[in-house]
């Protein structure tokens, strides 16, 4: 599906992530030294961060700049408050940078032994709307909702990190990340890309639902 090419159906939330599940036995070694390896991968994306702050949710930590790199939350606000404008290679600039997080945050939590790409989509599917900043979005509501998302930031996190450390033992053990633990991982990524979308992205005013499931 190309950028912005999603439409909302149904109760479904504009924000939509997804990660195939490995159906197969995962890379033991790797996984044995995952955070080791995954260092390269690690230094590349705070390289492209570069923010000022951040933000974790599930294992997805999520940087906000307010401006250069990282994520463009100060800049949009500004634009879609003053001007109801969301430049569109802004919102390009912000999808594909999530993206990458997201692939980076799968295999640093052992959902896919692939090493992280930094332009294939490989395992992660994420999409949301290209937003109509004057008909779709209120040019107020942007001040606002870093706050109205404190709710979610207490609920998310914790009970992915202790999924992660059990899968962890999993994989050794039977080269497998066990199918419940997947999708209950899976769920708090989705959960925490949605409250990104609509607290930092900015691309929906719609508030985010209080669940795992897409």
């Amino acid at each position: 599906m190309e950028s912005g090419a999603y439409t909302q159906s149904g109760d479904q939330y504009p924000v939509q992530f997804s990660v195939e599940y490995p159906d197969r036995d995962l890379d033991r070694l790797t996984t044995a030294f995952r955070i080791i390896v995954a260092i390269p991968i690690l230094i590349v994306l705070g390289a492209i961060d570069g923010g000022w702050g951040s933000w974790g949710g599930g294992g997805n930590g999520e940087w906000v700049a307010a401006g250069g790199g990282g994520i463009l939350f100060f800049p949009t606000l500004l634009m879609i408050v003053f001007r109801q404008k969301y430049p569109r290679w802004w919102y390009d600039w912000n999808l594909e940078l999530l993206r990458f997080e997201n692939r980076v945050a799968v295999y640093v939590g052992l959902l896919d032994d692939r090493y992280p790409s930094t332009d294939e989509r490989q395992s992660v599917s994420l999409e949301f709307p290209y937003p109509d900043a004057k008909q779709g979005l209120n040019r107020w509501l942007p001040l606002v909702k870093w706050f109205l998302a404190i709710p979610h930031y207490i609920v998310l996190g914790l009970a992915a990190i202790v999924c992660v450390i059990i899968a962890w033992f999993a994989i050794l053990f039977t080269g497998r990340y066990p199918r419940g633990l997947f999708d209950f991982v899976v769920g708090v990524m989705r959960w925490g890309n949605r409250v990104v979308g609509y607290a930092f992205i900015l691309v929906t005013d719609q508030y985010p639902p209080f669940r795992l499931n897409p």
